[in-house]
């Protein structure tokens, strides 16, 4: 019998946390080392890594070997997901925004 290995996050639940998020924005600059990861944070290199194992697991950082050092770096693609689900609700947005908008006009006239 195969056995579908499934990840233990999907990119929703890694984005649900804003330590994540920023780490994300910061590998979009750059490929980076845990070591210059941890320098943005005021949180320990322990906590660091489990945050990018989490990042890792749901497919939106990948690592490699060089040297004796581990590199992160951003994988966007998922992304692309949550960008698709969050398009449906932009309707609204756009229809509350405009509704207070024209009430706003309404009141300076």
């Amino acid at each position: 019998m195969n056995k579908v290995t499934q990840s233990k996050h999907d990119a929703f639940q890694a984005i649900s946390d804003p330590t994540r998020r920023s780490m994300l924005k910061l590998l979009a600059m750059r490929e980076m080392s845990i070591a210059e990861i941890v320098e943005y944070y005021p949180i320990s290199r322990t906590a660091v890594n489990k945050h990018l194992h989490i990042l890792a697991d749901s497919g939106l950082v990948r690592s490699r070997k060089v040297g004796r050092e581990t590199r992160y770096m951003l994988i966007p693609e998922p992304l692309i997901k949550i960008q698709n689900w969050l398009s449906f609700f932009e309707q609204f947005w756009e229809n509350k925004l405009y509704a207070l908008k024209r009430f706003l006009e309404e009141d300076n006239d």
